[in-house]
């Protein structure tokens, strides 16, 4: 028992903190202590990214296997942590000044992030549904926060009312597949699963994979994306772009992995088909987009599509390069939504694409790093998204997916306009009103932080390739 709480010692912790700090925010000023509050939760985040990451390596189960602690695990938690104290960071000044940083906001992003943690570390179909709904509740509240909103409120029910739905259909695909298999565990669901699967037992296996399709914004699974990117506040918009992205396509590389393995031909052609219609319609549907935030949502169903083309390769390089992946897309996305953050008008948010025309000749610096940024999530090389999207390229083609590896590439040059876009209203637009110049050195510092990552990290990557190939050996073996 020991040796198990030990195991699970960071989620505990998390989970100790959100509690107290929930009944200490209620018992003290609430809202006034919202503000340190949010530097603590960013902090204690950060601390644990280090425990995790720099901790003893090796594979240790906890509570019959129901919880994992590997080097995948590791990887993906790390990741997890840093983005969400990141948008926490940024986020904080936003929040402030339009009067909705509320104590609960911290406490709810802990919350979820313990439910990530948790998916991540499944091993088990009922500790995977646990942590889900934990990340998805929180979640739900968070979407919905700024209650005098019509298009908040409205983000957080679409939000609420789609996450049902997924929620069942990966409940009864679950009970088809323990019905089949005669376990929830997916050490012994790999068993049955294995060589001539029974046809109730493959059901059951596309209602889980359709399940947490929803959750990664894979078509046809997307349609709560962009209202909820939209309605949402931009910081809560760039957490639902960011951590929650990360720990469900790692949940599901993980239930197809460890659990469905041994039958990696019948989910292959499911995973394959999500990633070439995610490609192509965030890719195409994002063109006629005015709207930056829902410019991003579209961005992200096609990014989702391109991670989905790792793992549709069904190895451990595919893991790897959907690893690599991730973590670069998080990165690009850290950084686009600091910009984003900065976009204003006489104190108010500005989210109109044509509102950039001409921006680089009043900052031209900013309109350098987001130059960088836009180049870099239209994977142009030699920046540092061109990499990402080789890998999985890559990936499908030695997998024996040269058609999905073409299909990758014409929807990354069909993606491009929308991007290239943005930099030519910077560079290019027509005369008209100017932004305000938002001087906060958090949101300056993170774009300009990411967009050098951008432009150097192709050159040796930070250590995350090495980090990624031994997290994806630890998964498929």
């Amino acid at each position: 028992m020991q040796a198990d709480l030990n195991t699970i010692a960071p989620e505990i912790i998390l989970s100790i903190y959100a509690m107290v700090a929930l009944v200490g925010a209620v018992y003290t000023g609430k809202d006034k202590i919202a503000g340190p509050l949010v530097w603590l939760t960013a902090g204690l985040f950060v601390l644990l990214a280090a425990w995790i990451g720099l901790g003893s390596g090796g594979t240790h189960d906890a509570f019959g296997g129901m919880f994992k602690d590997d080097a995948f695990a590791r990887f993906a938690k790390v990741t997890i942590l840093v983005s969400g104290a990141a948008v926490l960071v940024m986020g904080q000044d936003y929040m402030s000044r339009r009067n909705l940083l509320r104590f609960e906001y911290p406490v709810l992003v802990s919350l979820s992030v313990v439910g990530m943690m948790m998916m991540v570390s499944a091993g088990d179909l009922m500790a995977l549904y646990m942590g889900l709904e934990l990340q998805s509740l929180a979640l739900y509240v968070v979407a919905s926060l700024r209650r005098d909103s019509v298009r908040s409120t409205e983000a957080g029910m679409k939000y609420f009312v789609l996450g049902a739905l997924s929620s069942g259909l990966l409940l009864y695909g679950a009970s088809l597949t323990y019905g089949y298999a005669g376990t929830t565990l997916f050490s012994g669901i790999i068993d049955a699963a294995s060589g001539n699967a029974p046809l109730g037992l493959l059901f059951g296996l596309v209602f889980v994979t359709a399940g947490l399709a929803f959750k990664v914004s894979a078509v046809p699974f997307h349609m709560w994306t962009p209202d909820v990117y939209e309605g949402a506040p931009t910081p809560i918009t760039a957490f639902f772009a960011t951590a929650p992205k990360m720990a469900a396509m790692a949940l599901l590389a993980r239930v197809l992995h460890d659990a469905f393995g041994g039958v990696v031909g019948d989910w292959q052609q499911i995973i394959a088909l999500m990633a070439v219609l995610s490609m192509f319609l965030g890719a195409v549907a994002a063109i006629g987009q005015t709207n930056i935030k829902r410019l991003m949502a579209y961005s992200s169903i096609a990014h989702m599509g391109f991670a989905l083309m790792g793992l549709a390769a069904g190895t451990a390089f595919g893991v790897q390069a959907l690893l690599i992946y991730m973590v670069i897309y998080v990165t690009m996305n850290v950084g686009t939504f600091a910009f984003i953050l900065t976009m204003e008008r006489d104190g108010e948010p500005v989210t109109d694409i044509a509102s950039l025309n001409l921006f680089a000749r009043a900052h031209p610096g900013r309109a350098m790093a987001v130059l960088f940024l836009m180049f870099s999530l239209a994977g142009v090389p030699p920046f540092l998204g061109f990499f990402g999207k080789f890998y999985v390229l890559r990936a499908a083609y030695d997998a024996g997916l040269g058609w999905l590896a073409v299909a990758g590439v014409i929807a990354s040059v069909i993606g491009a306009f929308y991007y290239l876009r943005i930099v030519y209203y910077m560079y290019f637009g027509e005369e008209g009103a100017h932004l305000d110049t938002n001087k906060s050195p958090i949101l300056w510092g993170f774009l300009v932080a990411t967009a050098a990552v951008m432009l150097i990290g192709s050159a040796w990557m930070f250590g995350v390739e090495g980090a990624a190939e031994a997290a994806a050996a630890t998964l498929v073996n």
